[in-house]
């Protein structure tokens, strides 16, 4: 492409999400950076642009139709098209928490940021994806989605989870049917890691610009790139 590739990464003004618009940043790529908080949203913004990153900041709360719907039509009036979608935002609810002491409560806040909110911020922004030479959308999972990883003898993962990790499974598998309708849209899971972020109260042991990588790999893959996949630094991930 010879027009500058265009992204948007929500949940970018802190942690992993602000890396990987540091990252893209810095391969040229023009950034979006999607938050809910205005004011660290224009921080974070006015930080990555200090450091020489074409950033401008996308107000934008995953769990509202409107500021969905608002952020899409800004896309469309500075560019007409979005080149990567990086759905990054998500909330740990109380994580580690077992599905005994889950409430339908809890549950339906961790789902309306981790799998709606991913929903309803691709569908809004497909069109524009639509319109794109090369378009890429990375959704943001983790290790403890997956099943398999879970289920075998030896693997630790953390503790019980009733329901970030089942939410992540849930987004693996939309992940999967959003890459086997839309085919012209290269469409991948990434795992980043065991980071150190707010999320997990600091403990991880992988910086966030770590836990960038894959999914700015993702991002900017080639056409023969994959699609339909959960991934991670080291390559596939079991479902």
């Amino acid at each position: 492409m010879t027009e500058q590739t265009i992204a948007l990464v929500t949940g970018a003004n802190k942690g992993i999400g602000y890396e990987i618009a540091a990252g893209l940043g810095a391969l040229g790529v023009s950034v979006g950076v999607g938050a809910r908080d205005r004011q660290r949203g224009e921080e974070a913004t006015a930080k990555l642009r200090a450091e020489g990153v074409d950033a401008f900041f996308v107000p934008l709360d995953v769990t509202d139709d409107e500021s969905v719907t608002e952020a899409a039509a800004l896309f469309e009036e500075r560019f007409g098209r979005l080149d990567a979608l990086v759905n990054n935002a998500a909330i740990a609810g109380g994580w580690p928490d077992q599905p005994s002491t889950a409430t339908p409560e809890s549950i339906r806040a961790v789902v309306e940021t981790n799998v709606i909110g991913v929903v309803r911020v691709t569908n809004a922004l497909l069109p524009l994806l639509s319109r794109s030479a090369r378009p890429r959308i990375v959704n943001l999972s983790s290790h403890v989605a997956s099943l398999t990883l879970q289920t075998t003898a030896g693997v630790s993962l953390g503790g019980v989870s009733g329901t970030y990790s089942p939410s992540k499974t849930y987004l693996n598998a939309i992940t999967v049917q959003y890459a086997k309708e839309l085919e012209n849209i290269k469409v991948n899971g990434a795992c980043p890691g065991y980071v150190a972020t707010d999320l997990n109260g600091f403990q991880g042991t992988d910086t966030p610009a770590e836990g960038a990588r894959i999914a700015i790999r993702l991002a900017t893959l080639p056409e023969d790139g994959p699609t339909g996949g959960l991934f991670d630094h080291s390559g596939p991930v079991p479902w």
